[in-house]
């Protein structure tokens, strides 16, 4: 599945609610659905900066592909950052890097989210297109 055809998906999972109190509850199933990240990888060197809750993104590649792990000690956060791995995740760094992430503005996450929340998301999605900028360089980093 492409990045845009993920976020598709997303975007038409989102249009079956109407009201935002559902998006929320979906947010935060989403948020439920998200493997924990493991300990190992709950480091400073992994949070992410800009965030009111704690997120830490773990970044590897699997052969030629960038993919992310992640976790956070916030409910509805786990679900925001499980939205962006599931349509950022297993992609070449150069299509993460390159990605026109467009998917938050169609569901509203931006309108609707707490200012500190937007923020926090725009800073999970800047530090996953670094990496796919960083692995681009170094392709011989492995997990």
């Amino acid at each position: 599945m492409t990045i845009n055809e993920a976020q598709d998906e997303l975007i038409e999972d989102f249009d079956l609610f109407d009201e935002w109190e559902s998006k929320y509850e979906y947010i935060i199933d989403l948020g439920k659905q998200l493997p924990d990240l493991d300990e190992k990888y709950k480091t400073d060197a992994n949070i992410i900066k800009g965030c009111q809750s704690l997120v830490w993104l773990h970044a590897y590649m699997d052969g030629e592909l960038l993919k992310f792990e992640a976790d956070s000690n916030a409910i509805i956060v786990k679900g925001l950052v499980n939205m962006l791995v599931k349509v950022l995740s297993g992609h070449t760094p150069e299509e993460i890097a390159k990605a026109d992430v467009y998917f938050m503005d169609k569901v509203g996450l931006h309108q609707h989210l707490a200012q500190t929340r937007s923020n926090g998301l725009a800073s999970m999605l800047k530090q996953m297109k670094a990496y796919g900028v960083a692995y681009q360089a170094r392709p011989e980093v492995q997990k």
